[in-house]
């Protein structure tokens, strides 16, 4: 037990034995249920998600492939490191454990792909073109929120925006138009009714 402690405090090796600590830790927090699998995604093509997206890894939550990719890094940099003597053999460990954990994480990432449904601005813009109930007191360019029902029928409360000086009230109705992804929240404009109305 002491050389297994002692190859995971060594280098390469305790690179990843500490970002696997930190994996763990996530993973035990999600049993829990005080996390979720995308909190490292962002929502967004350029956040964490993206970069992973970029190296071949996408289509799968961010903490899903980077999870595998530490896993796979740090069993392949201490079994590397347990053969091989010399800091510059273990500069090549170090190497060889990113390349192959990358591989093996591709490939392994392409099953799983199937498991998880798209969850990126992609699925927000499923909500353009429908109609919302407006749930706070008004709706101004900097505040509101609103629930809208998906075409499965579910429903979800999104933040909303307005560029005129339309009258909103809770209860209200209007249409999205248009998904910020920056500020991620929707542009509306009341119903022809409810236009009228006011």
């Amino acid at each position: 037990m002491g050389e297994f402690l002692n190859a995971n405090l060594e280098f390469p090796t305790v690179l990843f034995t500490f970002l696997l600590v930190l994996v763990i830790a996530y993973w035990l927090i999600v049993l829990l249920g005080s996390a979720d699998t995308e909190a490292l995604d962002g929502g967004a093509a350029d956040g964490f998600g993206g970069f992973l997206g970029s190296v071949g890894l996408g289509g799968v939550p961010a903490t899903v492939g980077l999870s595998v990719l530490v896993l796979v890094a740090w069993f392949v940099s201490l079994a590397g490191a347990t053969v091989t003597e010399g800091a510059l053999l273990r500069v090549a460990v170090l190497v060889v454990a990113l390349v192959v954990a990358w591989l093996v994480t591709r490939v392994l990432v392409v099953p799983l792909r199937r498991l998880f449904p798209a969850t990126s601005g992609d699925s927000r813009t499923a909500f353009v073109g429908r109609t919302c109930v407006i749930r706070t007191g008004t709706v101004t360019e900097t505040f509101g929120q609103a629930e809208v029902t998906a075409a499965d029928g579910s429903s979800a409360i999104v933040q909303v925006r307005q560029t005129g000086t339309d009258t909103f009230t809770a209860g209200s109705t209007a249409v999205i138009y248009e998904y910020d992804q920056h500020g991620e929240f929707f542009w509306i404009v009341p119903t022809p009714g409810q236009r009228e109305l006011s």
